[in-house]
């Protein structure tokens, strides 16, 4: 039998996984408290020894999606190019592979913003919190001379929008979808036709 930390590290990451089946079959929305605990096996009193409420438990998942897109990164500096094209390509692929690994969060992440306030400013400043690396690597090629379509926190917000919206649209249709390296391709050339003027 486990100590009472493990146990509610199982807790945590069941409630977690549960919430990702859900999301991605029912969506957001429709998924209540207590599907979530029922499907992880546990009490609704439970959930609430880990979460304020639904949203607490989408900012956890959504930190572990930041974790995944980190460790997709490696070793990775604010000095990469990304008018370079394979540095570019690099960028791309990390970021769908994120979104395909955790498009349930994804799927909750789109539904909860429509529960927002209008003019509220929630989507882009979480939009610039998602793409501060991008505008790093922005403001150095701009630093160094190199001529951008815009500021580089809105060529970054530009490019994380589309990025995010594209992987959403895509990966959410019905068979047949783009294959990975397709949607790559495209991004990838897309951004660098605009990074490159």
């Amino acid at each position: 039998m486990g100590t009472r930390k493990e146990k509610a590290a199982q807790t945590s990451v069941a409630l977690k996984d549960a919430a990702r089946r859900l999301f991605a079959t029912r969506g957001y929305l429709n998924t209540k408290i207590s599907d979530i605990t029922a499907e992880a096996g546990r009490a609704v009193g439970s959930f609430y020894d880990h979460f304020a409420g639904k949203e607490e438990l989408l900012q956890a998942l959504l930190a572990d999606m930041q974790d995944t897109a980190d460790g997709a990164l490696p070793d990775h500096g604010p000095d990469h190019d990304l008018s370079d094209e394979a540095q570019l390509r690099f960028h791309v692929a990390a970021a769908w592979h994120t979104f395909r690994t955790h498009l349930p969060v994804m799927v909750a992440l789109f539904q909860s913003s429509m529960l927002e306030a209008p003019f509220s400013g929630l989507a882009r400043t979480r939009l610039a919190e998602d793409t501060g690396m991008l505008r790093q690597h922005l403001e150095l090629l701009e630093a160094r001379g190199h001529p951008l379509p815009g500021r580089p926190a809105v060529v970054a917000d530009a490019m994380g929008a589309m990025l995010a919206m594209f992987a959403y649209a895509h990966l959410t249709a019905p068979e047949p979808r783009l294959s990975d390296d397709e949607a790559i391709d495209t991004l990838t050339g897309l951004l660098l036709r605009g990074l490159r003027g």
